[in-house]
């Protein structure tokens, strides 16, 4: 698995993430358990995109240094492009996390563990799988038309099943977890277990749990092929998706705020996925420059997001309109 960068870069990495596992952890920690203002949230999410912004300066400037310019900025823009795409897909990510702590009720003081903790979840699992996955194209190139094939055949179900409720009620994981633990009808704080009339029960918080974990693992297999279209170098693959997962919890709190009005964004990102899907198909016959994909999922992203805005006081004036029962 050939990288561009140098070790000390690698080493670098590594302890940022740490460092920002810490803060969240430990520091944050002490503020106990408190619902996130939009405020915070949104103070929180711009320093997780310039701490990215300032990760890319530097591995430009790593790069240049043994590789000149043009490869650096190559390199640097195949980085933006893939927290961009990260980013746009964890947005996905987050509305299904709303689902869930809609559905089970979670009070927003103990969203953020949850949030917590599946942050460290997604970051180990992605982990693995990149670097898998780096392995198998440097082994076996004809995989990447399986993933290709997979990002076309995933965008298109994620058009047709845009603007559907999901029903969380008849999912299986669901079902299959509530069969093999007996799990108690109320919270108690932000435990996992609880203890009703001497039996030792599982709190809702745990059920929540085991649900953001399995939808961390779908996303994951969506999401990672997507940005091995833009590169298959394994440090660039690893550090733009760990840097779009960091900002995750912060991104969630400000989202949750204004979902209704992104109502179209899941129609943008099954475009995306399938332009990825096929840019991966075409990669032998003719290469899509990366400065290309990045305009493109811009352009994307961005024509939804303002459709959405436009759209949406129109969807709740339909609602004002309806007469009450």
């Amino acid at each position: 698995m050939d990288t561009i960068a140098p070790t000390w870069l690698w080493v670098f990495f590594i302890a940022s993430v740490l460092v920002a596992l810490f803060v969240d952890f430990v520091v944050l920690r002490k503020q106990g358990a408190h619902s996130v203002s939009v405020k915070e949230a949104l103070n929180w999410s711009i320093v997780w995109v310039m701490l990215s912004f300032a990760f890319n300066a530097l591995f430009w400037w790593a790069v240049k240094q043994e590789h000149g310019e043009a490869v650096a900025t190559a390199r640097s823009l195949e980085f933006l492009t893939g927290y961009l795409i990260e980013k746009s897909l964890a947005v996905d990510n987050i509305f299904v996390f709303l689902m869930i702590f809609t559905y089970f009720a979670v009070p927003p003081e103990f969203q953020k563990r949850v949030l917590m903790i599946g942050i460290v979840g997604a970051i180990v699992l992605r982990t693995v799988m990149i670097l898998v996955g780096s392995w198998l194209i440097a082994e076996f190139h004809w995989v990447l038309y399986l993933f290709g094939a997979f990002l076309v055949v995933t965008g298109i179900k994620m058009w047709w099943a845009a603007g559907q409720e999901p029903d969380l009620e008849s999912n299986p994981a669901l079902k299959l977890l509530r069969r093999v633990m007996p799990v108690s009808k109320h919270f108690d704080g932000e435990k996992f277990f609880t203890v009703e009339n001497g039996k030792k029960l599982a709190t809702p918080l745990l059920l929540v749990i085991a649900l953001v974990g399995l939808t961390d693992v779908i996303f994951a297999v969506d999401s990672i092929p997507a940005i091995f279209a833009i590169t298959s170098d394994p440090f660039i693959v690893l550090t733009s998706n760990v840097f779009a997962i960091l900002g995750l919890r912060a991104m969630y709190f400000l989202l949750a705020a204004v979902a209704a009005k992104f109502h179209l964004l899941s129609y943008g990102l099954a475009v995306v996925l399938v332009f990825i899907g096929t840019k991966m198909l075409l990669i032998d016959v003719f290469k899509i420059p990366v400065a290309i994909s990045l305009g493109v999922v811009v352009a994307v992203l961005g024509i939804t997001m303002v459709w959405s805005v436009k759209t949406a006081p129109r969807i709740r004036s339909k609602a004002a309109d309806t007469p009450a029962h």
